[in-house]
């Protein structure tokens, strides 16, 4: 497990570096987190440290959401100004996010010859 964990951070500090010698607008540790799914594609497997730390990292995952929570109510009068604006907001990204996800997988089904059973 410990060489699990010494493999995410290897792979964010691999990511950070390329960054900050490349300047691509790309925070370090998403460039890292693509580096290390290239790799675990290329192994075709995932290694058992590698898997443990993972899940140890993510059972702890909605720890993360409590300072949004908060931010949420310490900001309760702000948020009821503009209600409407943000719901508007959500909805909107949400279905453009939902109409390029469809476009891009109508993209990719006919570049990978692929009919609408799947096959």
């Amino acid at each position: 497990m410990l060489a699990g964990f010494a493999a995410l951070l290897l792979f964010q500090l691999i990511g950070e570096l390329l960054v900050r010698l490349t300047g691509l607008p790309v925070p370090g540790p998403v460039l890292g987190m693509a580096l290390l799914l290239a790799g675990v594609l290329l192994l075709k497997k995932v290694p058992e440290s590698l898997r443990q730390a993972s899940e140890g990292l993510l059972r702890y995952l909605p720890l993360l959401f409590v300072p949004a929570g908060v931010g949420l109510i310490n900001h309760g009068l702000l948020l009821k100004q503009d209600l409407w604006v943000i719901l508007i907001t959500l909805v909107v990204s949400t279905a453009l996010t939902l109409a390029v996800t469809v476009l891009v997988l109508q993209f990719l089904r006919k570049r990978w010859g692929m009919d609408d059973a799947g096959s």
